[in-house]
């Protein structure tokens, strides 16, 4: 029986005249306040010569305004002990801070501040630029980061989906303040913002603000991206390193598509944990790398399944062909046990997630950006429950009739072909 869902806490939702939403949950038990803003717009939202400037963007937020400079930013949260932040995603941008629920104006106004008038420095802008062409250079001497940004690009070759989040150095060093304010004008849409609290907060008062610091945002018509078309391929880098780091992945589904949540649970029991398949097979039986994992990446409209793994060059052949051959067996003899066990875990992860407000509301936020309403816990639940080992293997046959895409970095001489890879899924 899933009693540990049904108890969902209160969330009230006001939407402005301008689209943009708030949404709070109160927790009486919670002294602290955490809130932030979800902009529906990510690094697939850029066109070519923006590339990587949601990014640019986040980073940009928090080095001055018209009211407040970098520093005072810095201080304005910090007197009170709380801290901010900000991140990007292919589709989503948040900007967050923690407070004390007595201080949650002095959060509110300073999220404002910094979305509604950012100053955008051209000092700032140059040595914000520096910051992260050094970020750029340290994915690139990473290699098991390095070779996910080359899985992504090779999966949707030539789309804005599958590019880096970072940029590149030629976009990144092209950015100017008129650049970023047509991004922003035409992107930072009220109607695809959500501002979401939870903690020590009262929606009313959250609603107020709100309205005084977004209210006068101007209501601006939603652009729909680029739709993602999974292409496959694969994209082959030859280094003198210790490693080889490889990426194997197929087309999944979106987290609207109703097959999504039996193929993420293929993924896990394929490779989610120390009971998984591969990490039994690759690791344990076989000693091939230090860790596997298979993971399952939805987005509003594609999806991406994929295996990562590590390995010494002289395994890479094996590595492969125990895996493919791993694959295949799953897709035939998924047990009711492993089906209890992967439903077990998936619980334990939701309900994690939950038992903090920065994981409750960025649940809140991007439900309403995705679905318009917030999902309640024992409906997926009910879903995940409701699902029986022959539809998962059905998942697993319907991902393994895709085309592969392959990304590898490192001493991959013995790595098999992309024929021999499709092959080898069909058996």
């Amino acid at each position: 029986m899933n009693h540990h869902f049904v108890r969902e806490k209160r969330i009230d939702i006001t939407q402005l005249a301008n689209g943009l939403t708030i949404a709070t949950e109160r927790m009486p038990e919670i002294a602290t306040a955490t809130l932030g803003v979800w902009v529906g717009t990510g690094s697939r939202h850029e066109m070519a010569h923006e590339h990587g400037l949601s990014h640019m963007i986040e980073h940009m937020a928090f080095k001055g305004t018209t009211r407040r400079s970098a520093r005072q930013i810095a201080e304005d949260i910090e007197n009170v002990g709380g801290d901010i932040n900000a991140a990007t995603s292919v589709e989503y941008t948040s900007y967050t801070a923690r407070v004390l629920g007595e201080n949650i104006d002095v959060a509110l106004d300073v999220l404002g501040d910094i979305l509604i008038n950012s100053a955008f420095d051209a000092a700032e802008l140059t040595r914000e630029k520096g910051v992260i062409l050094q970020e750029y250079a340290a994915v690139e001497d990473t290699p098991d980061d390095l070779v996910y940004d080359a899985f992504m690009e090779t999966a949707y070759a030539g789309q804005p989906i599958g590019r880096p989040i970072l940029g590149t150095p030629d976009t990144i060093k092209s950015f100017d303040e008129t650049t970023i304010r047509a991004f922003l004008a035409r992107e930072y849409a009220p109607g695809k913002m959500v501002l979401a609290a939870a903690g020590n907060v009262d929606h009313r008062q959250v609603v107020e603000t709100a309205e005084r610091l977004f209210g006068a945002m101007p209501a601006v018509e939603i652009r729909q991206p680029e739709s993602g078309l999974y292409s496959g391929g694969e994209r082959r880098i030859s280094r003198r390193l210790e490693q080889a780091n490889i990426v194997l992945g197929l087309p999944g589904l979106s987290f609207k598509d109703p097959g999504y949540y039996a193929t993420h649970l293929f993924a896990h029991i394929l490779g989610g944990g120390l009971t998984s398949r591969l990490w039994h097979e690759v690791r344990e039986n076989r000693g091939l790398a230090y860790s596997i994992d298979s993971f399952h990446w939805p987005f509003s409209d594609t999806g991406l399944f994929g295996i990562g793994a590590g390995t010494a060059g002289s395994d890479v052949a094996e590595l492969m062909n125990v895996t493919l051959a791993t694959m295949r067996q799953a897709t035939q003899d998924i047990s009711e046990i492993e089906m209890v066990r992967a439903k077990a875990q998936m619980k334990v992860a939701l309900l994690t997630a939950l038992e903090t407000p920065g994981g409750r509301i960025e649940r809140v936020a991007r439900q309403l950006l995705s679905w318009g309403r917030v999902v309640p816990s024992d409906e997926i639940v009910l879903k995940v429950d409701a699902l029986t080992p022959e539809q998962v293997r059905d998942a697993g046959q319907r991902l393994l009739q895709g085309a592969p895409t392959l990304a590898a970095i490192g001493p991959i001489k013995g790595l098999p072909s992309s024929a021999r890879i499709d092959l080898g899924l069909r058996g």
